[in-house]
C-alpha cells in the first residue's frame, strides 16, 4: 500500500501559517529623539519625539506610545498612552523634570499580541538662581467657597532688606502667563495674593511662580502645581437648628453654606457635647439632618457642625469653622421646683405679714385703738 500523504490545499495551509508567524514581529523600535523644552509656562513643559524607524511599513498594526514622567522626589510617576507625538505635561520647575517613553505595537502583524519596545529618557532643569535659603517660606494657599483663591508666604531666611515679591500663574486657557493684580502687603512688602474668577482653572493644573528681585543678591523662585478643588474652604454651615423629637431625641438640621460651593460636594461632621463635657463624635455625613441620642436624659445638649469637600468632589480639602447651637431641656425635678416656688413665695408673704401685725399689737396699750383723735 502506498504512504499516505496530505492533500496539497493541507500543505500549503500550514507553509503559511509558518511563514507568517515567522514575519510577525516579536520586537518594535523605540521612538526617537525625545525633547523637553520649555515654552514659559510655570512647569507645563512641551514633551515631543519622532516615531520608530519604518514605522510607516507597520500594517494592519497599531503604533501607541506609553509616556511616563514624574519630577524627581515624586514616589509615582503618572501615566499618559497616546498616539500623538507631542503633549504638553506639569512639572516642578524646582526639581527635575524626568520623563521615559516607549512605543507599544499591536495589531494582526504581531497576531493581536501587544510588543513593547525598550524604554528611551530625557531630563530637564531649569538654571538655578540664587541660594536655596533665598526662597519664600511658609507658602500655602486656600479655595475659599470656590470663589477665589488666597496665597501667603514668608520671606527666606536670606532674603535682603528692599526685596520685592511677585506672583505669576498660568492655566490651560490663558494666552500667556499673568501677574498677581491684588497683593496682600505687610510693611510695603508683598506676602500674598488673592485671585479671582478661577472657574476655568478648576480641575486643572494651576501653575504658580513667586519669584523676588533684589539689588543686593539673586532669590530662588518657587513654583508650584496646584489643584483648585483640593485646596477649597467653604464657609460654615448655616441655619442650624436643634429641636427634640417625641421619643426625646435630639434632631439637628442645618443649611450648605452659601457661594459657589455645589451642596452635592459636600460632606459634614456633627459633633455634640452634652451637659458640660468634652466634644464627642456623631457622624461624618452628607445629609443636612441628623437624630442624636441624649445620654442619660441629659439637660444640655450642644451641637456643632462642620462642612468641607467630600471624596466625590476632591482629593482632600479644608474643614470649615464650625456652627454651633445649644437645646435646653427642663428635669422633672426643675418642673416641680416651678410649681412649689410660688407656693413658697405666698406662705413667706403670709408669714410676713401676720407677725408685722403681731408685732403692732403689741406696742399698742391694752383695751386701747391703736389711734386717738385729737379734741379742739
Amino acid at each position: 500500500m502506498a504512504p499516505w500523504r496530505p492533500p496539497l490545499l493541507v500543505a500549503l495551509l500550514w507553509g503559511w501559517l509558518l511563514a507568517s508567524s515567522s514575519s510577525s514581529p516579536s520586537t518594535v523600535a523605540p521612538p526617537q529623539d525625545l525633547q523637553i523644552t520649555d515654552p514659559g509656562l510655570l512647569g507645563s513643559l512641551d514633551v515631543e519625539w519622532k516615531p520608530p524607524p519604518h514605522a510607516q511599513t507597520l500594517q494592519e498594526c497599531t503604533v501607541k506610545y506609553k509616556l511616563e514622567y514624574h519630577s524627581t522626589g515624586d514616589r509615582e510617576w503618572k501615566v499618559i498612552f497616546t498616539r500623538k507625538l507631542k503633549l504638553r505635561v506639569g512639572f516642578d520647575l524646582s526639581r527635575t523634570a524626568e520623563v521615559r517613553l516607549q512605543t507599544l505595537l499591536k495589531g494582526r502583524c504581531t497576531g493581536d499580541v501587544e510588543v513593547q519596545s525598550d524604554w528611551i529618557y530625557a531630563t530637564f532643569q531649569i538654571p538655578p538662581q540664587g541660594k536655596l535659603e533665598s526662597e519664600i517660606q511658609n507658602f500655602k494657599c486656600i479655595y475659599h467657597d470656590w470663589e477665589y483663591l488666597k496665597c501667603t508666604w514668608q520671606p527666606g531666611l536670606l532674603t535682603p532688606r528692599g526685596a520685592h515679591y511677585g506672583l505669576y500663574y498660568w492655566y490651560e486657557g490663558l494666552e500667556q502667563t499673568t501677574q498677581c493684580a491684588q497683593y496682600i502687603q505687610e510693611h510695603g512688602l508683598n506676602l500674598g495674593c488673592v485671585l479671582h474668577n478661577l472657574s476655568r482653572a478648576e480641575y486643572r493644573d494651576l501653575h504658580i511662580c513667586v519669584n523676588g528681585s533684589a539689588a543686593a543678591a539673586q532669590l530662588r523662585p518657587l513654583y508650584s502645581t496646584l489643584r483648585l478643588h483640593n485646596l477649597a474652604q467653604p464657609s460654615a454651615p448655616e441655619q442650624l437648628q436643634l429641636s427634640l423629637s417625641a421619643a426625646q431625641e435630639l434632631r439637628a438640621a442645618w443649611s450648605p453654606p452659601g457661594g459657589r460651593v455645589p451642596p452635592h460636594c459636600l460632606e459634614y461632621e456633627v459633633q455634640v457635647a452634652e451637659d458640660a463635657a468634652a466634644w464627642a463624635f456623631v457622624s461624618t455625613q452628607m445629609e443636612t439632618a441628623v437624630t442624636i441620642s441624649r445620654a442619660n436624659q441629659s439637660h444640655v445638649s450642644c451641637v456643632r457642625v462642620r462642612g468641607r469637600t467630600n471624596i466625590f468632589c476632591a482629593d482632600q480639602g479644608f474643614w470649615s469653622e464650625w456652627t454651633q447651637d445649644c437645646f435646653s431641656v427642663p428635669r422633672k425635678e426643675d418642673k416641680q421646683l416651678f410649681i412649689l416656688i410660688p407656693v413658697i413665695l405666698s406662705l413667706s408673704i403670709s408669714l410676713i405679714i401676720f407677725m408685722l401685725i403681731g408685732q403692732c399689737k403689741k406696742r399698742s396699750p391694752a383695751g386701747k385703738p391703736l389711734h386717738t383723735s385729737v379734741g379742739f
